[in-house]
């Protein structure tokens, strides 16, 4: 097809390339095609038909034009090459004929009135000469706020304050609109040529008109294949401030149709204080403003800061009361042990999860900090370089989100601190006075015996669960065999729970242990002893009052917890793992799948062939050749070339690497999270917009400048 394009342009400097280089490096105007060669797959996206080929070319113009007449060079045709590509055309018009006569029978057969139903055929009807320009005019706004989205510019430009007296300066937007006023568009330039100099060219409401436009166009491309996948599962992300306002991220999960795990960010949430009123509004926002089906919907998943996590429980309740198939399970990008540390309701941990951050943040914004806290871990660890170079490698990563964090912590407190004295003392001027400041601050909440007892009871109390947690963000293997273990956890969670006081006593004395060792003195809180005001209880030892305000409840916390995210309905799903024929191997082909696939009896193509469906996969798989591997994970069992002789098991596949706590095998499929950490890392809190951070972080969706003009257009006659 590539030979016939070049052939029809008369390009005879193109004939030596390759179809790779011609489609890599050049590109043909769409007025070459006849309007039939083009087809709309979709109401968002415009494609050429496959067999289409450029037929419209005015090659005599150029002769009248001294400037391009050597621009292109226009190969002479032989006779028998004109009567050649005169025979291809009428051939061509004949097919375009036949489309066009059996789309129009689709379209009169497709095409319902709204009023009674009766069968009708759509007719454009042509646009005046001050419309057609006025769509044009709006579809060089449009462009300009795309561009302004994916390349991160903020609409406003400098504040108000910022300048003199008397001087006005263009926003961003206006800015661009001058620069391509000035580049030559022709259709802005007639617009804007008689207006005042200082007036602004687009009002603030309509440039946020047109961004809602412009973020609900791109979010729906990417619905729509949701919708087309049916299945699909949400997971939220920690709150952030958008322009001074808190929000929740949400991001959707859904096997494509190419049989890829994908996660998309699909926009942000107002977040409302009562948990009630956000579980309403959560609901309405994903069913009747974004169009997804929540009957579809398979799991939820909600990453939480500290303090967040109660009322995130009650949105996810409330969601499981409508739906039961959407199960409530952790997001495989959050380790087991901080998000259960971020859920405990207790004041003093969400503090310490805070303070931990904190160090972590000023340590990697500072590669002179760390280079101090290497040489003070090397001072320190003198007897055990092994375990020295170890932390000093751990400083280097984003070692507060582990699942082993309070570990890495208790070892590295000591260095800490001193390294962090060290700074907060130095009287050279080696250090800027916020490194000085925040080094000060921090070693003080580091030294605080509150902050040391509780990040020692969290330690303990997790290394339960560490082991446990790990396994469920390894090889799917790992997290079957994991679900199998969560008894065993609980059992000996109860039984700590049993002899608290036994425990508890042990993890008080590592916590005076370490306090002894900062030279930190041993006592009750000052808030506490505060609000007594000297009236308390004499037998009210530290000991006592940290096993009751701490120890107990973070305990009991802990066991609710994994018992309702790790539902029986859960753990059946979880069980269904089974079928990826690595775990069927492990388990010497001896599976019961069925029996745990009740629960998905709904969503199977045929529910009633399962059994045998399911023998005949195991049959394959323990009967296999030699040289042949079993496909590890359900990514490769997905994209096996026979998984549609077995429908039930695809379907059943698909429906299981939906579980938010299931890894996305394929990086580049799970980069929607990634780009969100990006956008609001290098966006400042004031300069974010809910409505250019969705183009931002989805700059390579296509999009339709014609769909955005029109709706435009009805929404605001």
């Amino acid at each position: 097809r590539c030979q016939r394009w070049v052939e029809n342009c008369r390009r005879a400097d193109l004939e030596d390339k390759t179809p790779d280089q011609l489609n890599k490096h050049y590109r043909l105007c769409a007025k070459h095609f006849e309007t039939s060669m083009i087809c709309r797959s979709s109401p968002y996206r415009t494609v050429l038909r496959d067999n289409a080929v450029p037929t419209i070319f005015d090659l005599t113009s150029h002769l009248n034009n001294p400037h391009s007449r050597h621009r292109k060079r226009i190969k002479e045709l032989s006779e028998e090459e004109i009567r050649t590509l005169k025979q291809q055309k009428i051939d061509e018009a004949f097919e375009r004929k036949q489309t066009t006569q059996e789309l129009n029978e689709n379209n009169e057969q497709n095409t319902v009135s709204e009023e009674g139903g009766e069968e009708q055929e759509e007719k454009a009807i042509p646009l005046t000469l001050e419309e057609r320009e006025n769509k044009d005019y709006l579809k060089s706004l449009f462009e300009i706020l795309i561009l302004m989205g994916k390349q991160n510019i903020p609409l406003d430009g400098h504040n108000v304050d910022e300048l003199p007296e008397g001087i006005f300066t263009s926003d961003n937007f206006q800015a661009l609109l001058e620069y391509r006023i000035n580049g030559g568009d022709e259709v802005l330039r007639k617009r804007f040529e008689m207006t005042a100099v200082n007036l602004e060219y687009c009002s603030k409401t309509q440039q946020k008109q047109m961004l809602e436009i412009c973020e609900n166009c791109v979010r729906e491309e990417t619905l729509r294949e949701v919708r087309d996948s049916h299945f699909f599962s949400i997971v939220t992300d920690e709150v952030v401030d958008i322009a001074g306002e808190e929000h929740l991220p949400v991001l959707v999960r859904f096997v494509d149709d190419s049989h890829n795990l994908r996660e998309e960010f699909i926009g942000f949430l107002p977040y409302e204080a009562d948990p009630e009123i956000l579980a309403v509004k959560f609901h309405a926002t994903i069913t009747e403003k974004w169009g997804l089906n929540m009957e579809y919907c398979r799991g939820q998943a909600y990453i939480v800061s500290s303090g967040f996590a109660s009322k995130m429980k009650v949105v996810a309740t409330r969601l499981l009361e409508k739906y039961p198939q959407a199960v409530y399970t952790l997001c495989s990008s959050c380790a087991l042990n901080v998000w259960l540390a971020k859920s405990v309701p207790v004041v003093g941990v969400s503090i310490a999860l805070g303070t931990i951050e904190e160090v972590c943040c000023l340590f990697n914004q500072s590669p002179q900090l760390l280079v101090e806290l290497d040489n003070t871990i090397s001072a320190l660890f003198q007897d055990n370089n092994e375990k020295g170079n170890e932390l000093k490698k751990i400083c280097r990563s984003q070692w507060t989100g582990r699942h082993d964090t309070f570990e890495v912590l208790v070892d590295l407190l000591q260095a800490l601190v001193m390294c962090l004295d060290a700074v907060s003392s130095d009287l050279s001027v080696r250090w800027n006075n916020f490194i000085v400041g925040r080094a000060f601050v921090l070693s003080s909440a580091l030294t605080d015996f509150d902050f040391i007892v509780t990040i020692v009871i969290m330690k303990n109390v997790l290394s339960f669960t560490r082991a446990f947690g790990k396994n469920l963000q390894g090889q799917t293997s790992d997290v079957f065999f994991a679900a199998g273990s969560l008894t065993a956890v609980l059992h000996s969670l109860n039984e700590v729970m049993e002899n608290i006081e036994v425990y508890h006593e042990f993890w008080f004395e590592e916590a005076t242990n370490l306090a002894t060792k900062l030279d930190v003195q041993i006592r009750l809180p000052g808030k506490f002893r505060r609000a007594q005001q000297g009236n308390f209880d004499p037998d009210m030892t530290s000991e006592n009052y940290y096993k009751e305000i701490l120890s107990v409840p973070t305990v009991e916390h802990i066991i609710q917890e994994l018992k309702d995210i790790f539902s029986e309905q859960h753990l059946k799903a979880l069980k269904c793992l089974s079928l990826v024929p690595s775990v069927m191997g492990q388990l010497k082909f001896n599976t019961s799948e069925e029996h745990h696939a009740d629960m998905f009896k709904n969503d199977l193509p045929n529910p009633d062939t399962l059994s045998a469906e399911l023998h005949c996969w195991r049959i394959k798989w323990k009967h296999r050749g030699k040289d042949i591997e079993l496909p590890a994970t359900i990514y490769e069992a997905l994209h096996l070339p026979d998984i549609k002789f077995f429908p039930n098991v695809y379907a059943l596949l698909k429906v299981l690497c939906l579980l938010p706590l299931m890894k996305v095998e394929n990086e580049k499929y799970g980069i929607g999270r990634k780009r969100l950490k990006a956008y609001l890392k290098n966006t400042l809190t004031g300069q974010r917009s809910s409505n250019l951070a969705l183009l931002n972080i989805n700059f390579d969706i296509k999009h339709d400048l014609d769909l955005m003009v029109d709706t435009y257009i009805k929404l605001y006659p």
